[in-house]
């Protein structure tokens, strides 16, 4: 049995991938990386965006536009179940 204030062993032992995990799911890249993570063009991706095939990104400003990285590895696991 665990003391009051000690943490499971298994948490104990993976904090970093536990950090990896949730810098994965937070971390915002540019459509350059966009591209290269799906190996689409920027245009294609920006073409897809507008007729609703891609995930649209998230607006910081008028010209800064990101995607979560979490987000786009969804897509693409979505994607490779519908071949």
């Amino acid at each position: 049995m665990h003391q009051q204030n000690e943490a499971p062993k298994d948490l104990k032992e993976c904090p970093r991938q536990l950090k990896q995990k949730l810098v994965k799911q937070s971390q915002l890249i540019r459509i350059e990386e966009v591209s290269s993570i799906t190996t689409l063009a920027k245009s294609s991706i920006n073409l897809w965006v507008a007729q609703g095939r891609f995930i649209p990104p998230i607006t910081l400003s008028p010209t800064v536009k990101v995607w979560r990285l979490q987000d786009v590895c969804d897509w693409i696991d979505s994607q490779q179940g519908n071949q």
